[in-house]
């Protein structure tokens, strides 16, 4: 009997030992992330880990992701918030890497925001780093308009080619919706043209090119669009052709066909009047001839009737 109670003891402490390492095989890597959650103050406790996998959601990307955001000082996120934009589609690393470069920066951006932001498909990293640290874009983009100046003309008649260097930083507000580089760069562009055309002289802008990118500058151009502009700078400007004198040569020339226009008309109507008198004369002379013929015949019926004597 002894014997049989033995071995049953043996065969539970078996099972048990079985069990113990199946158990801890299955849940070695919850362990293992467990650990590191809990010495790093994550605050993932190891239910929670299990229920990840059960949803799909990878654990090791939810403990990575939110250890380094509690490094960093940002221990204000709830884990539900990290697994909502895992299970959304987005990058959850991109996304807590963006937001402890704005919160070194001082930068406000929050989480629902940053989130936003990479479910719109938008480099969330590059925005902050553009925000950080501004970028300078050229307008015109020669790539793109295939033009590499702005052509505008001043009141003088004078044509003025200028190339302009535009220091924007990332509106992050603004970034899910607004408008992109490209209408930042089309703003400006008719911005300095139209600046270059209020100007009553092109030597007021060639002595100071900086009344132009003031004159931008002060349109706010930024609104509604992704970007906040820095600065406008003129890097280059040259005179080009005169246009207000070509325009005058072209506006003479016509005058003048307009001209021979109407003077053609006019000999032509003189030449239509002179034909008209001609014939007029004709048809006078062939009246004239017809009651020369009819005096005889009636000198003869005078006479016939005795109305007509000699003296």
């Amino acid at each position: 009997m002894d014997n049989l109670w033995q071995i049953a003891g043996f065969l539970l402490g078996g099972f048990c030992i079985i069990l113990g390492i199946v158990f801890l095989a299955l849940f070695a890597r919850y362990f293992k992330l467990w650990i590191q959650a809990f010495f790093s103050r994550a605050k993932i406790g190891p239910l929670a880990l299990v229920f990840m996998s059960l949803r799909k959601v990878k654990p090791s990307v939810i403990v990575d992701t939110k250890i380094m955001a509690v490094q960093a000082g940002l221990t204000d996120i709830p884990t539900q918030s990290y697994e909502a934009h895992y299970l959304a589609g987005g990058n959850v690393h991109r996304v807590v890497h963006a937001l402890i470069v704005a919160h070194r920066a001082r930068i406000e951006l929050d989480w629902d925001t940053a989130c936003a932001i990479d479910l719109a498909g938008r480099n969330i990293i590059s925005a902050v780093e553009t925000s950080v640290d501004p970028k300078v874009i050229d307008c015109p983009d020669p790539k793109k308009s295939g033009r590499p100046t702005l052509d505008g003309v001043a009141k003088d008649g004078i044509q003025l080619k200028a190339r302009a260097r535009v220091t924007v930083r990332t509106n992050l507000n603004q970034l899910v919706g607004g408008a992109t580089e490209d209408t930042v760069i089309a703003r400006v562009g008719e911005g300095i043209v139209s600046a270059i055309g209020s100007c009553e002289s092109h030597k007021e802008v060639l002595a100071n090119p900086s009344v132009i990118a003031r004159n931008v500058l002060d349109r706010g151009l930024d609104s509604q669009t992704a970007f906040s502009i820095v600065s406008i700078d003129i890097a280059d400007i040259d005179v080009g052709e005169n246009i207000g004198a070509r325009l005058r040569a072209d506006q003479a020339e016509a005058d003048v066909r307009i001209a021979q226009a109407r003077a053609e008309e006019r000999r032509a109507e003189a030449v239509a009047s002179e034909q008209e008198m001609v014939a007029r004369t004709q048809e006078n002379q062939a009246k004239v001839v017809l009651a020369e013929a009819e005096v005889p015949l009636a000198m003869a019926e005078a006479f016939s009737h005795g109305n007509l004597r000699a003296v």
